[in-house]
């Protein structure tokens, strides 16, 4: 989607500014969820139990320790969340390779906000090693400010990694956008008070105040996300 984008910054109808966009990475710009899925089943293959087609839903999107205690909990695997922690992240990283494909639209979205200066963020609840992998397939340049899920005490669905972000590029919450793919980071950027566009990848989301929902990010550029300003 193409259109002549305002200089940023510029006032909307209700005198509200965007200041920043902060975005999810795992199946919001890159298409990871099934990698992650892959990684999660070969993962308890090799401790001897398979998994739930039906559990992908309930992990996707999650912080670590949390899908990997339900994994845990649901198969009886005799492991811990730190080992099984480590074990996932090593087998994502095999898969990964050194470039990722991008969702439809992110390579273009992210281009226009770098264009326009408009101050961004990636807010992960995936680990730092995984994001600095990911970075170089979005391109460093993109993002002003990285969020990794262990680098805070409390990760998605907690506001805490919006917040922060936030913070860090000196904005306020209630004027920030949030693109998210997942329920979970949904309820996280939600908390914090930010407006948000679900882009739906495993699950479906409902619309609701404050929270649009498109099929792909190729329905989202800049003027759209100013005018979320209004809402």
């Amino acid at each position: 989607m193409t259109s002549t984008v305002p200089a940023f910054g510029t006032r909307t109808a209700e005198g509200s500014t965007l200041q920043a966009v902060l975005l999810d990475m795992d199946g919001t710009l890159v298409d990871t969820e099934g990698f992650w899925w892959d990684a999660e089943s070969a993962v308890f293959a090799g401790l001897g139990h398979t998994l739930d087609p039906a559990w992908k839903q309930v992990v996707v999107g999650g912080p670590m320790a949390r899908s990997a205690g339900f994994l845990i909990e649901a198969t009886g695997a005799d492991v811990t969340i730190p080992e099984v922690t480590v074990l996932l992240n090593d087998a994502f990283e095999r898969r990964i390779g050194e470039s990722l494909p991008l969702m439809p639209g992110a390579a273009r979205l992210l281009a226009e906000l770098a264009a326009h200066q408009v101050p961004t963020a990636l807010v992960s609840a995936s680990h730092r090693r995984i994001i600095d992998r990911v970075l170089h397939s979005l391109g460093t340049q993109n993002f002003r400010l990285t969020i990794a899920g262990d680098e805070v005490s409390r990760t998605k669905p907690h506001p805490d990694p919006y917040l922060i972000a936030a913070s860090g590029l000196s904005a306020e919450p209630g004027r920030c956008a949030v693109i998210e793919d997942t329920a979970t980071g949904v309820a996280a950027a939600e908390a914090a008070g930010c407006h948000v566009v679900a882009v739906p990848s495993v699950a479906p989301i409902e619309p609701a105040h404050r929270r649009t929902v498109v099929p792909s990010l190729e329905h989202v550029n800049l003027p759209f996300l100013h005018g979320l300003m209004t809402i």
